[in-house]
C-alpha cells in the first residue's frame, strides 16, 4: 500500500487531477488508476488525469498526458493542460512567465498572466488546426479537404456537421436552440463509424459576429461544463464558416474561454485553472 500525492484543479468546471509521473512509480496499470481515481462515487472525481513529467531537454520544459476517465488517453486538453501548468505555478516548481509544455499534439506555449487567490490565469497557443477528412480523422469514402455542412446520419435523422482537429477531433454542429436530447445525440456521434478514434462534440449557438454558446460531450468524459478543445474549435467552425469574426468569447456552462483564431492559422485561448483541493490518494 502507499499514497499518492494530487492536486485537483478546475478550468470552469472542467476539473483535472494533476499527478506526477514520479508518484507513480508503484502503479502498475495508469489507465486503471485513472478509471477508479476519477469516478464520481468512489475516488476523487474528475474529468481526467494530467500527468505531468519534468524534461530535461531543450524541446519543452514538461510533458503532459491527458488520460479520460474511461481509461483512453486524449491526444490533448485544453483545460486539463491549464490545470498542469497551473499545479506547476501552485506548488512552485516552475516560476517563469513562459512554459513550454510537450503533449501528444505537439508542443504548447502557455502565458503566465495573472494569479487572483487560488485562480490562475494563462493565454496558450496550441497549434493549428487540420481540416482535411485524413488528420480530423473522418471517414468519408475520399479525402475531403474540409469537413464542412456534411449531412452524417444517426438515429432517425440526419444533421449537417463541420469537423476539425484541434488537437482532438471535434465534431461541431451549430444550432438555433440546444435541443433536450443534445446528450443522446452526443453520445451517439461521439462513437459514430465515421470518427474511427471517437470524437468531441460541440453544439454551437452562435450569439452574434463576437459571442457563441456552447454544450460539450467530450470524447471519453461524457457531458462537461467547459472544455478548452471544444471551446477553440468551436470558434474555428465558426470563424471558417464565416458565423463569426475569428475572435470570440465561447460561453459554456462552466464560463467564458476567450479563444482566437490569428490570420496566421495559430489557435490561442485565455482561460484559468482554479485549485479545489490537494489531497493523498491511498493505492494498493
Amino acid at each position: 500500500m502507499s499514497t499518492i500525492n494530487f492536486c485537483k484543479f478546475h478550468g470552469f468546471g472542467n476539473d483535472y487531477i494533476v499527478v506526477e509521473k514520479d508518484d507513480l512509480r508503484q502503479v502498475s496499470n495508469v489507465f486503471e488508476f485513472t478509471k477508479r481515481i476519477c469516478h464520481r462515487n468512489t475516488g476523487v472525481g474528475g474529468d481526467g488525469i494530467a500527468l505531468l513529467e519534468k524534461l530535461d531537454g531543450e524541446e519543452a520544459d514538461y510533458s503532459c498526458r491527458i488520460i479520460n476517465p474511461d481509461g483512453s488517453e486524449a491526444g490533448f486538453s485544453g483545460n486539463g493542460t491549464r490545470c498542469a501548468v497551473a499545479y506547476l505555478h501552485y506548488k512552485e516548481k516552475w516560476t517563469a512567465k513562459h512554459l513550454k509544455l510537450k503533449t501528444r499534439s505537439g508542443i504548447k506555449n502557455y502565458e503566465f498572466l495573472k494569479r487572483d487567490g487560488n485562480s490562475f490565469w494563462y493565454l496558450a497557443e496550441l497549434g493549428k488546426p487540420k481540416f482535411a477528412s485524413n488528420e480530423i480523422p473522418f471517414e468519408s469514402g475520399e479525402i475531403l479537404e474540409q469537413v464542412a455542412d456534411y449531412r452524417l446520419s444517426i438515429t432517425d435523422q440526419s444533421l449537417p456537421i463541420t469537423a476539425v482537429n484541434v488537437g482532438n477531433p471535434v465534431c461541431v454542429l451549430f444550432v438555433k436552440d440546444f435541443d433536450p436530447n443534445w446528450r443522446t445525440i452526443g453520445a451517439e456521434i461521439e462513437t459514430h463509424a465515421q470518427f474511427p478514434e471517437r470524437t468531441n462534440v460541440v453544439f454551437v449557438k452562435v450569439i452574434d459576429k463576437e459571442n457563441i454558446e456552447i454544450r460539450i460531450w467530450e470524447r471519453g468524459a461524457g457531458e462537461t461544463s467547459s472544455s478548452g478543445t471544444c471551446s477553440i474549435a468551436a470558434a474555428v467552425a465558426s470563424g471558417f464558416t464565416e458565423k463569426t469574426a475569428r475572435k470570440v468569447s465561447v460561453h459554456a456552462e462552466g464560463g467564458t474561454t476567450e479563444a482566437l483564431w490569428r490570420d496566421d492559422n495559430e489557435m490561442l485561448i485565455t482561460g484559468s485553472a482554479d485549485l479545489a483541493f490537494c489531497g493523498e490518494w491511498i493505492y494498493e
